[in-house]
């Protein structure tokens, strides 16, 4: 079949160039006809070439360009054009950075063996041919009828190949939000979609603030009914959807990850800004690839949007890995496929023309489809040129390195249907340049945790990793903590922790920060617990299905916060403070708050306050007299009047508060609590144990001291 392949080729070029009739060849036995295309001039098409930024990028150098064509060993030449996993530019001088081959790896060697043509048998029968043609065969080769043998799944660069094997590698300059607005303007898709991936593990530290405004995205639709559905910016229409992955560390069940929606999306809201207040916040996917947890759902919705989908994210957000799930593999739309009539070779003058139009046109469509791949790469735009397009094309890399994507990363699907964009991450913080080397890896979460519960004592300080430090700063109370981070937590005096952070005492706890890290230890700033979790944390004291009680009623609070630690996770914070008399809604505490305070009672505006409070409790209907109306509305009125005094500060509240000591006084936030505890510690084992059983030591003895005492 080979032979005759390469046989019709042969004789289809010379009959185009010496006239010479022959007969009829159908397409199904002689497909290297429609190869021909390969033996044309192929025409040079603009296209705008694809370079990587000098500050943000990694940069390489382009093996395919003319200036380095000749430089370079024929061998060289057959390297893919883009590093798969990567996305890197393919280049051999520079070594420590992305995009490097080393000719002499193995799998490298390998593939560029099975891509070089190699002459066999056959050939030796194609070029005796071309001999025995003469003149009508002159300036054909036998390369231009060689065809590559089977090629191998294009190597990674040596960047990925030592990220996949031995987990060690560099990071690269992580881009800025300017290159990334660049690289979308670029898009040759009408309707795109921004995906923005956030970590479940920090949420919401990974967001982008002010990302429809810096990306020109369309804006949320609003609550109101008669709002729009979308907007179309410069001939574009560019929308986005919020996908938190990673969710499977917050809960262990799926049903109850769904059910922290409500909260994820409050919590969103709060990041945002004023600019949520008012939007439906509709758009938010909360995905496990680890767990596969929604992610059929969104891999059919990108099938179905089509066009441009884009992955935005900051590193180490799990964007890469995404990717990997979601792509719509193996599924490439045959249907759409144009199928070409069978050609064949007509010997009459009259057939010839219709024929020699036709298989023209179609070689002309050949020669456009695989312009693409046989043009060489420039320098001189952010989007590379898409892949050919194949079922189950190679994935991107996935490591836990800060910045593994090297350069934008185009995998079509459908038969050009749409296309599904890996980015480079932004910058999401430069905590692991605090670390050492061989702990750098700890610091991200791989797996849910289960934390052990810290009782914080007065006078004692949370230590994580030996250089993070969480202090209580409200005297005499009793807190609890639960450091859902990868890094070991360490619950010690205040005094020793200082000591340990700031690497001036010798110490069994292990400090993974680089020598020199305890000069730069700052304040990251003081905390209140402000977030009552009073219902979630009483138990069957305020459950419907027990006591019932309202939350009001109790003597006591439960507050609670979050601490994030930039890109390693959370530590949840918990105290318990009892009520002033008057935070009490009781009837008994009314009467005995007026015979403590009577002075405070006479005051009108205190007394409709708390008339008001008692009424809603009893649920009996309060209607002030006229004097106590006009007295309360003369208040306000000089209220009004009065210079409005600014907002106290958290020292002036009566929250508890803890202060947290980091390098520079960087990396961490609060949030509102999440109450992962809940779901994290182990459950109450429901088998009750029994009598114990009498011991039986000693009791056949016994036994025969009483039988010879009867006797």
């Amino acid at each position: 079949m080979s032979v005759c392949t390469r046989s019709a080729r042969l004789a289809q070029r010379l009959t185009r160039q010496s006239h010479i009739p022959i007969a009829d060849l159908p397409a199904f036995l002689c497909p290297g006809i429609l190869r021909v295309a390969h033996l044309q001039t192929s025409k040079s098409s603009p296209q705008r070439p694809f370079h990587s930024q000098s500050q943000r990028f990694t940069d390489s150098t382009v093996l395919d360009t003319p200036e380095t064509q000749t430089n370079v060993a024929p061998r060289q030449k057959h390297l893919p054009s883009q590093c798969a996993g990567c996305g890197a530019l393919s280049q051999t001088s520079i070594q420590d950075e992305a995009g490097f081959y080393t000719l002499t790896r193995k799998s490298v060697k390998e593939y560029l063996a099975s891509a070089a043509p190699q002459e066999s048998a056959e050939d030796a029968i194609v070029k005796a041919a071309l001999k025995n043609a003469g003149e009508a065969a002159a300036g054909l080769e036998l390369g231009d009828f060689t065809k590559p043998t089977r090629v191998l799944e294009p190597p990674v660069c040596d960047r990925c190949h030592k990220l996949k094997h031995h987990e060690t590698g560099v990071s690269i300059h992580h881009p800025s939000i300017q290159s990334i607005q660049d690289t979308l303007f670029e898009s040759p898709y009408k309707y795109n979609h921004v995906y923005h991936v956030i970590d479940a593990a920090d949420f919401p530290m990974s967001l982008i603030p002010g990302i429809y405004k810096l990306l020109h995205l369309t804006p949320q639709r609003s609550l109101n009914r008669r709002s729009k559905m979308g907007r179309f910016y410069h001939g574009r229409k560019t929308e986005m959807s919020f996908v938190i992955t990673r969710s499977d560390l917050l809960a262990p069940v799926k049903t109850q990850v769904d059910a922290m929606m409500p909260y994820l999306r409050s919590v969103l809201r709060d990041a945002l800004g004023r600019a949520a207040k008012d939007v439906r916040l509709g758009n938010i996917r909360c995905i496990s690839a680890k767990q596969s947890w929604w992610t059929k759902e969104l891999k059919e919705d990108i099938w179905k949007r089509g066009g441009g989908g884009w992955m935005v994210g900051k590193v180490n957000v799990g964007k890469s890995q995404l990717f990997n799930d979601v792509f719509p593999k193996g599924r490439k739309d045959y249907d759409t496929v144009k199928k070409l009539p069978p050609l064949s070779v007509h010997q009459s003058e009259a057939g010839r023309p219709q024929s020699d139009a036709a298989l023209a046109e179609q070689l002309e469509e050949l020669q456009e489809a695989e312009s693409q791949i046989d043009e060489p790469l420039n320098t001189s735009s952010l989007l590379p040129p898409v892949r050919p397009e194949t079922d189950y094309p190679a994935m991107p890399l996935v490591s836990a390195l800060p910045g593994t994507t090297a350069s934008p990363i185009r995998l079509s699907f459908g038969n050009g249907k749409g296309e599904l964009i890996d980015l480079p991450g932004l910058s999401r913080g430069d905590l692991e340049l605090h670390v050492q080397p061989e702990h750098r890896s700890s610091l991200v979460m791989r797996s849910r945790i289960r934390p052990e519960q810290q009782v914080i004592k007065p006078g004692q300080s949370l230590l994580l990793g030996g250089f993070i430090r969480i202090t209580p700063t409200t005297p005499d109370l009793i807190m609890m903590g639960y450091a859902f981070t990868p890094i070991e937590a360490h619950l010690t005096s205040t005094v020793k922790a200082i000591g340990t952070q700031d690497q001036t005492r010798e110490s069994s706890v292990l400090n993974i920060s680089l020598p020199g890290t305890g000069k730069k230890i700052a304040s990251a700033g003081v905390f209140p617990l402000k977030w009552d979790v009073t219902k979630e944390r009483s138990g069957p004291l305020t459950a419907t299905t027990a006591a019932g009680i309202s939350p009001d009623r109790l003597p006591y609070r439960v507050l609670a916060t979050d601490i994030l630690i930039e890109g390693c996770g959370w530590v949840e914070l918990v105290a318990q403070v009892r009520k002033r008399p008057r935070e009490m809604t009781t009837p008994e505490t009314k009467v005995q708050w007026e015979n403590e305070r009577p002075e405070e009672t006479t005051n009108p505006e205190t007394r409709v306050k708390w008339k008001t409070a008692f009424s809603k409790e009893t649920e009996e209907p309060f209607t002030p007299n006229q004097d106590e109306v006009e007295e309360e509305e003369k208040v306000e009125m000089l209220a009004d009047e009065e210079v409005q005094e600014p907002e106290q500060s958290v020292e002036d509240q009566d929250w508890p508060t803890v202060e947290v000591f980091t390098p520079n006084g960087k990396f961490v936030a609060p949030r509102q609590p999440m109450n992962a505890w809940l779901y994290a510690r182990k459950p109450v084992s429901s088998r009750v144990k029994g009598r114990p059983r009498k011991s039986m030591k000693g009791a056949k003895k016994a036994e025969k001291k009483r039988v010879r005492a009867r006797m």
